[in-house]
């Protein structure tokens, strides 16, 4: 991304999956070299890009200290990368606890001011009254400060008697391989406490998922969506609630090729387990989507400007309550005609989560809670809603 220190233009690069530490800025002179590391340039069009952007021949030291900053920092897919790659997963699969990753940025590291910080947002008006048969909510997995109130109008669904189930929680995984679900066995851990995780149907899970199904899945480690999920239901029920985390990936093969997505065999044998899962264990298990809806703008590669409810994303709202029209009619395969549309042009990391919902529970009777849009920054919007699912009477 462009760098954020005006001081300091140029490139920025950070590693989203967290092998590396390492932050670097690539001033703009040098930038336009880094499409020579793609595997097919040669050290020599490396050279020749750099005499042709210096408008110097004595580039070799350039050349050196460019490779060795992109080598050390583990940037480049050589033998330092890999090293780093299998020492972050050995120690990822080795732990025995998730720890918060996203504490001291998304939401406040200390206990007692997270405590406060939740309580803000869970306040304001009455909660609604019960609904009968709920079984199931959806909520964002936004930054809490810009979704707050889509998660709190989900949330406050819950009541004590949903506190003993084991909460399924099928969240996006935005750096998951695609056409797979990841499983951990691992509790989650969070500044007010530790949710155990219900290893007992994680292994069954697995067990009947087949190739599809990646346990102790990497991207866990630092993925955000499920771990905003476990705050809110601490907050809402203690912080020993029971969890089976999976991490949905993206269904790309259904959107670049046409189709359903348990055409994929893969996806159809774990879509199939999870179906068979919620039969088997009825009213044991509370199901919770961390799902957010359209990414529009800049940030997300469009060649304009969003601004929530403005403009273009009055359309995108339209658009939006479509898809969540079919989802609330438990209708998954309209749901996923509207999303393959034009590959799916609005974005919608949610959509396998909700789709892998849908084909788990047919027969769920969906209701719009709130929905919302959401400047992420000045040019890009995110969209989102809190949503409550109830077993047909």
């Amino acid at each position: 991304m462009p760098s954020p220190s005006p001081e300091h233009p140029g490139l920025f690069i950070r590693d989203p999956f967290r092998y590396s530490d390492a932050m670097l800025v690539v001033p703009p002179v040098l930038a336009p070299c880094l499409q020579c590391f793609d595997g097919h340039h040669t050290e020599l069009d490396l050279r020749e890009s750099l005499v042709r952007l210096t408008d110097d021949l004595q580039v070799g030291e350039i050349e050196s200290t460019l490779i060795q900053t992109l080598s050390a920092a583990g940037f480049l897919e050589d033998e330092n990368f890999a090293a780093m790659r299998d020492e972050r997963r050995q120690v990822f699969a080795a732990a025995p606890v998730r720890e918060p990753s996203h504490a001291g940025a998304a939401y406040p590291a200390d206990p007692g001011e997270l405590r406060e910080t939740m309580a803000r947002y869970m306040s304001a008006d009455p909660p609604a009254a019960a609904a009968d048969n709920l079984f199931a909510i959806a909520a964002p997995h936004v930054s809490p400060e810009g979704g707050w109130q889509c998660y709190r109008d989900a949330y406050r669904a819950l009541r004590p008697e949903h506190r003993g189930r084991t909460f399924v929680i099928l969240a996006t995984s935005h750096y998951g391989v695609p056409e797979t679900f990841g499983l951990t066995r691992k509790s989650f851990r969070t500044p007010l406490g530790e949710s155990p995780c219900d290893v007992r149907l994680v292994d069954w899970l697995a067990a009947r998922g087949g190739e599809a199904a990646v346990m102790e899945d990497y991207c866990h480690s630092f993925e955000h969506t499920v771990e905003l999920q476990v705050l809110f239901l601490q907050h809402a029920l203690g912080p020993d609630v029971r969890i089976l985390p999976v991490l949905c990936g993206p269904f790309a093969h259904s959107l670049l090729n046409g189709g359903r997505p348990e055409d994929v065999d893969g996806v159809g044998r774990f879509l199939d387990a999870l179906g068979e899962l919620r039969e088997r264990e009825g009213d044991n298990l509370f199901w919770i989507l961390g799902v957010d809806m359209a990414h529009m703008g800049a940030r997300y590669h469009d060649p304009f400007t969003a601004v929530a409810g403005e403009g273009l994303m009055t359309e995108v709202a339209q658009q939006d309550e479509a898809r969540i029209a079919r989802i609330a009619a438990s209708d998954g395969g309209a749901f996923w005609d509207l999303v393959k549309e034009n590959q799916d042009e609005l974005k919608w990391c949610g959509s396998s989560p909700f789709y892998s919902f849908l084909k788990a529970a047919p027969k769920a009777r969906g209701e719009l809670l709130r929905y919302e849009q959401w400047n992420i920054d000045d040019k890009s919007v995110v969209s989102f809603a809190g949503m409550a699912f109830r077993k047909p009477a």
